[in-house]
């Protein structure tokens, strides 16, 4: 239990927050109907939102569909590296460092 609680310490948070949003994204079917959503714009009842489709189309890119991707949302590209980007990054600094970098 010891060693289980001092890798949890040793990993940040912000890269378990990452790996975790990313296997989300993997698990969202983007051909369902309505789905849960935390967009606060879609909670207050407007009916367009930037980042709307954002997630299902990273799904779709993870699938390698990439027309469909690019047609249902054309940011999930750069989307999709800055999160490999950034848990690349975080694993890199675990490495070098005993902090959060």
């Amino acid at each position: 239990m010891k060693e289980i609680t001092k890798w949890i310490r040793y990993v940040p948070l912000e890269l378990i927050f990452w790996i975790g949003s990313l296997l989300a994204i993997l698990t969202i079917n983007p051909d369902g109907g309505h789905h849960f959503s935390l967009c606060p714009l879609d909670s207050l009842g407007f009916s367009w939102c930037p980042g709307c489709g954002l997630g299902r189309s990273m799904n779709l890119l993870a699938r390698g569909e990439i027309q469909a991707s690019w047609s249902m949302h054309p940011l999930a590209m750069l989307a999709f590296g800055v999160i490999l980007h950034r848990i690349w990054t975080l694993i890199k600094n675990l490495k070098t460092t005993h902090n959060y970098g």
